[in-house]
């Protein structure tokens, strides 16, 4: 029965997930193509023989550290729902302050020009082209796989106001201007404890670790932006909860003004952003 099936994952989880009920009920769902709430109220419905297998696999896939956001091949961010896979880091609410300053900051300004640097599932770029239809949007990434989940999701969710570009930060957008970059960068140092979690450990390394103790492609955006946004043109990074005081000094240091950093729902320092005088 569902009962028993999801209590028996749920014991077989504690040992290595903090939400064990939870990624239980989650992966059930998924593999049964229902909503949570059918568990509840069909908890006597026997699973048959080929569903049950399937979803002790994944069970045991989640065990030994897969991401439930894996697993179910998708993850909810703002607004919408998007595909990831192994090839792009899983969308993280943290990163969702990104696009509610990005929208804030964009108020007011007609036919913005936006930037979404090292995009990987295009969370970031493409929910502000969702929310503001008049802006045109391009999504960067050196990954072809990343940009490949990018694409599925520009498509599924109907985005047509974003481009899709594969290159090193900002090669591939060489002759544009912004009004606005956004990037969430690597920006864990080599050798850092978290990388030993078994979740971090299914991410794309590329992705998570930089030089320089983490600060590398912080600093190396931070360099290069200023020539390519217009001016009064605005730069939002994402960083470590500990790195605020050294983005706020590499902005500071090439040129931006009215440099702040933001905090996250918990009080963390978690985004920088500055602007190019006019």
């Amino acid at each position: 029965m569902i009962r028993e099936a999801v209590a028996r994952a749920t014991s077989r989880l504690r040992a290595t997930s903090d939400t064990a009920r939870l990624d239980a009920e989650l992966i059930l769902a998924h593999v049964l193509g229902v909503d949570r709430s059918y568990l509840v109220i069909r908890d006597e419905v026997v699973l048959a023989p080929l569903v049950a297998s399937h979803y002790a696999d994944l069970i045991e896939q989640r065990v030994a550290g897969v991401p439930v956001a894996y697993l179910l091949g998708y993850k909810d961010f703002w607004n919408s729902r998007f595909t990831v896979s192994p090839a792009v880091l899983i969308p993280r609410p943290d990163t969702e302050l990104l696009v509610e300053t990005a929208l804030r900051w964009l108020h007011g300004r007609p036919t913005p020009r936006v930037l979404d640097l090292g995009t990987g599932s295009g969370a970031i770029g493409l929910s502000v082209a969702l929310e503001r239809p008049d802006a045109s949007v391009d999504l960067v990434d050196r990954s072809p796989a990343a940009l490949a989940t990018a694409e599925i999701n520009r498509e599924k969710l109907h985005v047509r106001n974003a481009q899709l570009f594969e290159g090193s930060w900002f090669d591939p957008v060489a002759h544009r201007c912004y009004e606005l970059i956004l990037s969430n960068p690597p920006y864990i140092a080599p050798g850092d404890p978290h990388l030993q979690d078994l979740g971090l450990q299914r991410e794309p390394l590329d992705a998570l670790v930089a030089d320089e103790g983490g600060l590398g492609d912080l600093h190396r955006v931070a360099a290069l932006a200023p020539s390519f946004l217009v001016p009064g043109g605005r730069l939002l990074l994402e960083h470590g909860h500990d790195q605020g005081a050294d983005t706020r000094a590499a902005l500071n240091r090439h040129g931006f003004v009215d440099v702040q950093t933001l905090r996250d729902l918990a009080g963390r320092e978690r985004a920088t952003g500055g602007v190019r005088p006019d």
